[in-house]
């Protein structure tokens, strides 16, 4: 598979990027090098990396625990203090190997580490590999507000080695194919249609498809002042969900996936009552998203601490809530102000 130029690194796919790895760190020539992972990618995708792995420099592992609640500046002092033990400077590398809890943690303690050094992204999850790897976003959660601390920091390169898909649950492949709609929504049909038509698809096929998309929107808008808003559709209303069941103690964590997923459906309804957006997509949508997720209890009682999340968003500006809505599929506008009863009202649909 063809590799992909960013901006300013480069996507290597399958085996070749194996090769690739060596030759930068051959060329780099690194006082030594950190992998990153959690209990589950240590297990599980560290053998497949370090069998495919040449090279002689000194390597050593930092495990961290999985999971969304560990995403926070706690883990970071955990790891720059491992870092430090094991005699890290600004000529170390830190490979971040695992799903968007450890490209996005691991590039932003290697950005803050002695004022920055080198990283590496392999994703493991197809949500990693469609969306959190690529596109230079690095940060961590506040709480359980998402993102809320973080930079923009560019890797060395990132490697997409399909096979450590076969390492997942199906759920965990149902939350990456969420982006993979939302590409497909705002960018490109075809996808959407390749999922809504395809219930045995191959999902591992669209994954270059959805990294070039995001490459091309994030070339254009590298720093999320325009173009590069479109990759939140479905993202504001799913962030207040998927935040308001970490928190919650009587209700079970949705993951990133599945919350985006509601979001999309409730942020399509609110595009079809506020834009026009056409109201069978809108049903096409939701019968394909819930075929998929299967629908998730959400409470009139729950609508307005979700809500209140929601204020916490970080695309917001001026205590306004911004989303990202849809005159149509692949058409779409930017920094829309929303009527809290339409946010309402989009649950109840959800629910309906």
């Amino acid at each position: 598979m063809k590799s992909i130029q960013a901006v300013t690194y480069p996507v290597h796919f399958e085996e070749n990027s194996y090769t690739e790895l060596a030759s930068l760190v051959k060329k780099n020539n690194y006082s030594s090098i950190f992998i990153l992972v959690d209990n589950n990618t240590h297990e599980l995708c560290y053998p497949r990396f370090i069998q495919n792995f040449a090279t002689e420099a000194t390597i050593e592992v930092i495990e961290i625990e999985a999971g969304e609640i560990h995403k926070n500046i706690e883990t970071c002092v955990g790891v720059w203090n491992a870092m430090t033990e094991l005699g890290a400077d600004r000529r170390s590398l830190l490979i971040t190997l695992g799903g968007g809890v450890i490209t996005d943690l691991g590039g932003f303690v290697a950005s803050a580490f002695k004022r920055g050094i080198d990283f590496i992204n392999i994703p493991t999850t197809l949500l990693s590999m469609v969306d959190a790897s690529v596109g230079g976003k690095t940060g961590v959660d506040l709480g359980v507000l998402k993102n809320q601390i973080g930079l923009f920091s560019n890797p060395q390169m990132v490697l997409v080695d399909p096979e450590y898909l076969h390492t997942l649950s199906a759920r965990e492949i149902r939350s990456g194919t969420a982006e993979i709609i939302k590409y497909g929504l705002t960018y490109d049909m075809h996808l959407f249609n390749e999922i809504k038509d395809n219930k045995e698809l191959d999902i591992t096929s669209l994954i270059r498809r959805s990294i070039e998309i995001k490459n091309e929107v994030v070339i254009e808008d590298p720093k999320e002042k325009g173009l590069r808003k479109i990759l939140n559709f479905g993202h504001t209303i799913g962030h207040g969900i998927e935040s308001y069941f970490l928190e919650t103690e009587t209700k079970e964590n949705l993951t990133h996936g599945e919350a985006i997923a509601i979001g999309m459906i409730c942020e399509s309804y609110v595009s079809a009552k506020l834009l026009g957006f056409p109201k069978d997509t809108v049903e096409e949508i939701k019968n394909t998203i819930v075929a998929i997720y299967g629908k998730t209890a959400i409470l009139k009682d729950d609508f307005a601490p979700i809500i209140d999340l929601l204020k916490h968003d970080k695309k917001n500006v001026g205590g306004e809530v911004n989303f990202v809505l849809l005159n149509n599929v692949e058409d779409f506008k930017l920094d829309c102000k929303v009527p809290l009863e339409l946010i309402i009202e989009s649950l109840e649909y959800y629910n309906a």
